[in-house]
C-alpha cells in the first residue's frame, strides 16, 4: 500500500459517498491481506513490540521458532511470553540516542520448543509517520548454519583466503624469526657495554623484541580465526586484557592525534574468556575506530557490569555508518577501506559468539559509531540468556595514559 494512501483517505473520508467509502475500505482490506500473506510466507520470524514491551505482531515463523501462539499472547508483555531472551536490553532505547541508527545482533541457543540456534536482529521503529513506536525483531534459524560451519569454511572462497593467509604468514614469519634471533644476539653483545650505555640500548632492543612477538601473535591469531577453534576459557579480568591492548596501540594513538579516555565502573567482575582471542577483538575494534578518524578525534571506552554481562563499549567520533549498511558490516569481505580485507568484523563476531556474548552496534553519520561487546560474567555464563538488570554504578572518567585503572 502506498505510504500516503491512508492519509489521503482520512483527509477525504467526510467527502466520500457510501459506495466510494466501501470501495476504499475493500481496497484497504485487500492491501492488508496482501502484506499479511507476504509476512506469513517468509521463513524469518518477525516480531513487533511496542515501547512498553507488549507484543503487537508476530508471523507464523516467529511462532514456530520461539514456541508461542500469537493470538493467545497478543498484547501481553514479551518478557512474560519469552522469559529468557533478554528483552529488557533489546527494548532499551536511551533518549540520548535520538537520531542514531541502532541495531542489536546476537546469537542465542534455545531448548524450547526444540533445540535451535537463533540469530536475533533488533532495531527500533522510530520513523516519522508510524502509528506505533517500538522494536522490530527479526529471528533467523541458524542451526543448520552452525552444523555446516566447518564444511562452509572449506568452500572455494574460504579455501582461497586460507591459502593466501598461510602464504602471507610464511613469508612474514621467516623474516620475523630472523629478526628475533638477531635481536637476541644483539642483546648478548650489549652485556659487555658499560651500564650507562647498555641500559638505554637494552630497553630499545626489548621494545623491538616485544613488537616482533606481537606481530607473530597477530599472524597466529588471524589464522586461528579463519580456522575457528574452541576458545580456551580461563577466569580473567577484562580490564587487564583491555589495558594490554591499549598499551600496544599507545604510539599509534599519538601518531594519529587520537585522544583516548577510559570509563570504568567501580567494580568489574571476572569473565570466562580466551585472553588472546578477546585481545584480538579489542584490537580489531580499536583499529576500526582509528581508521574511521583519519584526521584525528576521540575514542571513549566504557566498561560496565550488569547482573549478567560485562559490557565494553568503544565509541569513536568518526564518519559513522549509514543505516542501510548496519546489518551488513559483519559480512565477510564487506569493507569500505581501499586496503581492507573485510574479515576483521567477521572475526570479531565469531569470537564473541563463541564466548556466549553479543555485539551491539549503533551509529550516526557524521557523528560517530559505538561497538559494544557484551561478555557473560563468570558466574552467569550460560548460553540461554536471562534478562540483565541494566543499571550502572558510579563511574570515573580518566584520560588514557597507557594504564587504565579500575576505580576502587
Amino acid at each position: 500500500m502506498a505510504s500516503g494512501f491512508f492519509d489521503r483517505l482520512v483527509a477525504r473520508i467526510d467527502k466520500l459517498n457510501p459506495e466510494s467509502l466501501q470501495a476504499q475500505m475493500v481496497r484497504l482490506v485487500q492491501e492488508r491481506g496482501f502484506l499479511e500473506t507476504i509476512f506469513q510466507t517468509i521463513q524469518e520470524g518477525l516480531v513487533v513490540i511496542d515501547n512498553d514491551g507488549h507484543l503487537l505482531y508476530a508471523n507464523h515463523a516467529a511462532e514456530r521458532l520461539a514456541g508461542f501462539d500469537f493470538k493467545r499472547t497478543k498484547g501481553r508483555s514479551i518478557m512474560r511470553v519469552l522469559r529468557d531472551w533478554d528483552w529488557e536490553h533489546l527494548l532499551e532505547v536511551p533518549a540520548s540516542d535520538s537520531g542514531w541508527a541502532r541495531m542489536v545482533t546476537r546469537e542465542i541457543e534455545i531448548t524450547y520448543p526444540e533445540h535451535r540456534f537463533i540469530s536475533v536482529y533488533a532495531m527500533p521503529l522510530h520513523e516519522e509517520g508510524l502509528v506505533e513506536k517500538g522494536v522490530l525483531v527479526i529471528l533467523r534459524d541458524v542451526t543448520r548454519d552452525r552444523k555446516q560451519e566447518a564444511s562452509t569454511l572449506e568452500s572455494e572462497r574460504f579455501n582461497a583466503v586460507k591459502l593466501l593467509a598461510a602464504g602471507v604468514a610464511h613469508e612474514i614469519g621467516n623474516p620475523l624469526n630472523a629478526l628475533n634471533i638477531h635481536l637476541q644476539l644483539l642483546a648478548r653483545e650489549l652485556q659487555d657495554l658499560p651500564d650507562d650505555t647498555r641500559e638505554p640500548l637494552a630497553n630499545l632492543v626489548g621494545v623491538a623484541r616485544a613488537e616482533v612477538e606481537r606481530l607473530d601473535t597477530i599472524i597466529r591469531q588471524f589464522l586461528r580465526a579463519l580456522r575457528p577453534t574452541q576458545p580456551v576459557m580461563r577466569t580473567e579480568q577484562v580490564t587487564d586484557v583491555l589495558r594490554e591492548t591499549l598499551a600496544l596501540l599507545k604510539t599509534e594513538f599519538e601518531n594519529r592525534r587520537i585522544t583516548v579516555s577510559v570509563d570504568i565502573t567501580d567494580t568489574i567482575p571476572t569473565v570466562q574468556l580466551d585472553r588472546s582471542q578477546i585481545k584480538q577483538v579489542f584490537f580489531n575494534l580499536i583499529k576500526n575506530a582509528l581508521e574511521a578518524m583519519p584526521d584525528g578525534g576521540a575514542l571513549r571506552i566504557e566498561v560496565s557490569a550488569g547482573d549478567v554481562y560485562v559490557d565494553i563499549a568503544f565509541v569513536d567520533t568518526g564518519k559513522g555508518i549509514a543505516p542501510e549498511e548496519l546489518q551488513r558490516v559483519f559480512e565477510p569481505y564487506r569493507t569500505s577501506k581501499q586496503t581492507g580485507s573485510g574479515l576483521g568484523l567477521m572475526i570479531v563476531q565469531r569470537i564473541v559468539d563463541e564466548h556466549g556474548g553479543e555485539i551491539e552496534l549503533s551509529s550516526k553519520q557524521g557523528v560517530g559509531t559505538c561497538f559494544k561487546v557484551r561478555l557473560p560474567r563468570s558466574e552467569r555464563r550460560v548460553r540461554l540468556l536471562t534478562p540483565p538488570a541494566a543499571t550502572k554504578k558510579n563511574k570515573s572518567q580518566t584520560p588514557f595514559d597507557g594504564t587504565p585503572e579500575v576505580v576502587e
